[in-house]
């Protein structure tokens, strides 16, 4: 089959085109994380620390099978159609320019990728509903958690197959409907929750985590409904085949396609590996608990201390990392092609164009939770333990947020199975030092367990990366000059504050601190170097598919 990729392609094109659907994504995530954040402290204010803490575990389960079974459908759809688009469709063009070759192989890889989502989904929704019962008195622990445990079998289904149609609109890079629908999703959510709220409160801890995860499910539920409409009415715009070209489906290659053998090699090795680590931290979860009751807490204490942990404290410490993410997500189909081309050069300039700002942001953001930590926690939820939680995980900020731009680019390099080994070992490690240091420290003893895992795994995926795309390394502009220049902002806006006897009182006098430090960080950047305002004039460049130089 002719190759009817053009010779030239403008790198301006696509290049906007990320950046306006990173920009989307970004408010987006923050909009939806500082709602979910919000009604985290409703939620831990009118349900009690029990009851996140019987929630938390809960989805310590559910994870190993929400990993199940939708099967790495999302990573799947979006690898196949992406590479279907390098293979039929034009390079700089939207589908509503392409011809019907293309659309034919997108819905042809699609459709294989839905049946797959259905199936793997199904099977495993049946299993959990089934196993309820074993699980909640053996594995849990806990019979209050076996009607809650039926109620999420029935959600595997609706997740699996918008996981899987949101894997298309990351692909053919139209994640403003995806976005839509999460949105409507959150409030959905929030409207079931608050309602069956009122209704089982009353009704002890079993009906109010009952409550929470059904409001969840049905949620989820309108959220499938929304988002095969998106894709019916994406399709009839962009996906719409002449009628001869349909019935005349010998034109694709399939080896160049999502046959079935294609779309199980990218998501059997992922699912298994995901399910093996996600058994490893349903583990991890079971153990927290039972290992905090050995040390001498009660059961209720125990479940309160990890509901603050999971449900308060780290919804905080990750919630800016929606600017993280938004990126993160949107660089699976973009490195894929270019890696797909052999355009190892524009791979690197996207790792450093990446990377380099997201230690910058990270390092920040670890520099003002260190500072201001204990001021978050009491103003977030009244809550001192909290706060100091949060200035405890703060030094992990640089490397939690950057392991999921890393974990990115190797899944677009082809690299989800080196990716998914390196998290099974970070799992494992986990559950052993859980096992051991729990018992004798506490929650301290989790704490020291994350350090230890996180670094691990960020530091494997981080020289897996280097080596692949063979980004350069600037040590000044990318971790010592940020952290020279956020330890001396925070270190500035504290001793001004305390100088000119500004104490931090109420949550307004806060944000004023906070953005004192940031823009103090800002100028310390600027001032040193370590950020520069530069603009390169890329569309005028272009790139030489056929043989590599530009």
């Amino acid at each position: 089959m002719p190759n009817i990729t053009p010779p030239r392609m403008r790198i301006s094109l696509s290049a906007r085109r990320f950046a306006r659907n990173a920009l989307l994504l970004i408010a987006v995530n923050l909009f939806m994380r500082t709602v979910g954040v919000s009604f985290n402290v409703y939620l831990s204010n009118r349900a009690g620390g029990e009851v996140m803490g019987l929630y938390s575990l809960l989805f310590g389960v559910y994870g190993l099978a929400l990993t199940l079974g939708s099967a790495g459908i999302n990573l799947g759809t979006t690898r196949l159609i992406a590479d279907v688009m390098g293979a039929y469709c034009p390079a700089s063009a939207d589908l509503t320019e392409g011809d019907d070759l293309c659309r034919l192989s997108i819905r042809a890889a699609l459709r294989r990728c839905l049946i797959y989502s259905i199936v793997c989904s199904t099977a495993t929704g049946c299993l959990l509903f089934t196993a309820a019962p074993i699980i909640g008195r053996v594995w849990l622990n806990d019979d209050r958690t076996i009607l809650s445990l039926r109620v999420l079998a029935l959600t595997l289904p609706p997740i699996s197959v918008s996981a899987c149609l949101g894997g298309y609109f990351t692909a053919v890079r139209r994640v403003a409907k995806t976005a839509a629908v999460g949105i409507g999703v959150q409030f959905l959510r929030i409207a079931f929750c608050a309602y069956l709220l009122t209704l089982w409160l009353p009704e002890g801890v079993e009906m109010t985590c009952l409550a929470l995860v059904l409001g969840g499910a049905l949620s989820e539920i309108c959220g499938l409904a929304l988002t095969v409409l998106a894709y019916l009415a994406d399709r009839r715009r962009h996906l719409r085949v002449h009628p001869e070209e349909a019935s005349a489906p010998s034109r694709i290659d399939p080896d160049r396609i999502a046959t079935g053998s294609k779309l199980l090699g990218i998501t059997v090795p992922v699912t298994l590996s995901a399910c093996l680590r996600s058994g490893l931290l349903t583990l991890q979860h079971i153990l927290i608990p039972r290992g905090l009751k050995q040390s001498g807490a009660s059961w209720e204490s125990a479940l309160t201390s990890y509901g603050v942990l999971h449900s308060m404290v780290l919804p905080v410490v990750l919630f800016p990392s929606a600017f993280i993410s938004s990126f993160s997500g949107l660089l699976v189909p973009e490195v894929a092609e270019s890696w797909a081309r052999g355009d190892r050069a524009r791979v690197a300039r996207l790792a450093k164009k990446i990377i380099t700002p997201a230690l910058i942001f990270s390092f920040g953001v670890g520099g003002v939770m260190a500072c201001f930590g204990n001021e978050l926690g009491v103003a977030i939820y009244g809550s001192s333990e909290a706060g100091t939680y949060i200035r405890m995980l703060a030094p992990l900020v640089p490397i939690m947020y950057v392991d999921s731009s890393v974990d990115a680019f190797l899944k677009g390099m082809g690299e989800q199975v080196y990716s998914m080994n390196v998290n099974i070992i970070d799992a494992g490690v986990s559950v052993l030092l859980v096992w051991l240091l729990l018992p004798r420290m506490g929650l301290w003893g989790y704490i020291v367990a994350i350090y230890v895992t996180e670094t691990l795994n960020t530091t494997l995926s981080l020289c897996r990366m280097l080596r692949m795309s063979a980004m350069p390394v600037s040590l000044w502009k990318q971790v010592f000059g940020p952290l020279l220049c956020i330890t001396g902002a925070t270190a500035v806006c504290r001793m001004g504050g305390i100088l000119l006897g500004l104490p931090i009182r109420e949550a307004w006098e806060l944000a004023v601190h906070i953005s004192v430090c940031v823009i103090v960080y800002l100028l310390l950047l600027g001032s040193t170097g370590v950020c520069r305002c530069s603009v390169k004039k890329e569309s005028v460049q272009t790139v030489d598919v056929s043989n590599g130089k530009r």
